[in-house]
């Protein structure tokens, strides 16, 4: 793998974890368990929208292969997305939302810290303008993690089994492979290795705040980022793409 190929990667990488993640969360888009919540989740599946055309905007320029941002999300096919298992898990319920939400915002949080410092300019702007942005989703869903936690005994219950349940896709965010290390050595990325401690300390402290059992196991489930994900994928993908594939280059 060249650097270049790399760090288009690395872009995709990014773009499609805001993708998939806002598409799941627009999901709630009329269904929410009461009205501001409703709004709530849509707006944060807004500003994952945003992020994500950002940054396929700058994959489609990386690649220059004349594609636009709309391209790259609407004529991939499932085995080119390179997002993390975690943000295809379907909602559920409010819970396992909630918390799949907490574990990519935590890690999330940290990761746009840290790439604010990237050697790539036009990155790095993107990191600090979706921080703000970012740091709103973290404090979001740690709110919601500890009222419900800490809740009635159901609302105890219910958070508990998605923690449980969804546990085994936090390894993901912080596993490292070649493009990360490639990244890292090109001073474009950022050492996942280093913001683990920072993600693990911050998913213990809500967790017990919230009077929940932090899971101990460690076995973890991989290769959203090798292209090798659930199938899911495929049904976001079958009702996010449909338009576009059915009419193809369509102008409103």
């Amino acid at each position: 793998m060249t650097l270049q190929q790399a760090h288009l990667e690395y872009v995709l990488r990014m773009g499609d974890n805001a993708l998939i993640l806002g598409q799941r969360l627009s999901e709630w888009c009329g269904h929410g368990p009461v009205l501001e919540q409703d709004i709530a989740i849509t707006n944060i599946a807004l500003d994952l929208m945003g992020q994500a055309r950002s940054l396929m905007q700058y994959a489609a320029e990386l690649e220059g292969e004349g594609r636009n941002e709309d391209q790259i999300a609407f004529l991939r096919d499932a085995w080119d997305f390179r997002n993390v298992l975690l943000v295809e898990q379907p909602n559920q319920d409010w819970a396992y939302t909630i918390t799949r939400q907490f574990y990519f915002d935590a890690f999330n949080y940290y990761f746009h810290r840290a790439l604010t410092q990237s050697t790539d300019s036009h990155l790095a702007a993107i990191a600090e303008k979706s921080l703000k942005e970012v740091t709103y989703h973290l404090r979001y869903s740690s709110e919601w993690m500890i009222r419900l936690g800490d809740g009635t005994d159901l609302s105890h219950q219910k958070m508990q089994a998605a923690v449980d349940d969804l546990w085994m896709y936090t390894g993901e965010l912080t596993e490292m492979n070649e493009v990360d290390q490639m990244m890292i050595e090109a001073g474009i990325g950022v050492d996942l290795s280093a913001i683990k401690s920072l993600y693990d300390e911050k998913t213990c402290e809500i967790l017990n705040m919230a009077t929940m059992q932090v899971p101990t196991d460690t076995w973890m489930q991989t290769g959203g980022k090798n292209g090798r994900h659930s199938e899911h994928l495929g049904y976001i993908l079958a009702d996010m793409q449909f338009m576009q594939r059915a009419y193809p280059d369509m102008q409103w």
